[in-house]
């Protein structure tokens, strides 16, 4: 296993667009493909970057309003398929799943939903699934992968970028993946707590 990867092929999906412009001008100028859905893939073009929308690689649309997007064979086969695994890598290529690795992502406001005093209804629209799908297989990969879980690590990212150019160690990725998991363990007792609460 090389312990030095490239990144080549970056999905982006994000929440908060804010902060992003300077990680994303990095990752072009490195010769990094985008990947992404929606309201981020018009951000990124209107930035003047390329962008490959995840539907064209699926073939499927974003459906059910917007509750699914990426999740499909194609998109996590690309984040969870194994670099060094010969079976995975024969199956990638069967399926025509491309390779992704980085994966950026700001969840859905959940916390500050619930605190600006919205509706259940509203509550459970910011309830994400797509987004923490991708951060919990983006850091199961991290051997492979460089996960990105929230806007508050887009500078650590950068600042990787502008060491190292387009690739990081292992150290990095577990670094990322620890950060990940802790993401995704806060996110879902915010709303395990919003359950409890709304059921007494």
């Amino acid at each position: 296993m090389a312990k030095i990867k490239k990144i080549k092929t970056a999905l982006v999906s994000v929440f908060h667009k804010d902060g992003l412009d300077e990680l994303l001008k990095k990752l072009n100028a490195e010769g990094v493909k985008f990947l992404s859905t929606g309201g981020t893939q018009q951000f990124i073009e209107s930035l003047g970057y390329e962008c490959q929308k995840v539907e064209d690689v699926t073939t499927y649309p974003s459906i059910l309003g917007g509750r699914v997007k990426t999740l499909h064979p194609k998109v996590f086969g690309g984040i969870l398929g194994r670099r060094d695994n010969e079976g995975d890598q024969e199956q990638m290529k069967k399926y025509e799943i491309p390779e992704i690795d980085l994966v950026i992502v700001d969840l859905y406001p959940f916390e500050q939903t619930v605190a600006s005093g919205a509706s259940e209804a509203d509550i459970i629209e910011k309830i994400d699934i797509g987004g923490i799908s991708l951060i919990r297989a983006g850091a199961k990969n991290f051997k492979d992968v460089v996960i990105v879980p929230s806007k508050a690590e887009y500078s650590v990212l950068l600042d990787i970028l502008n060491k190292k150019g387009a690739q990081t160690d292992i150290e990095d990725r577990r670094m990322f993946a620890t950060r990940a998991f802790g993401v995704s363990s806060h996110y879902d007792t915010a709303i395990n707590a919003w359950f409890e609460k709304t059921a007494k």
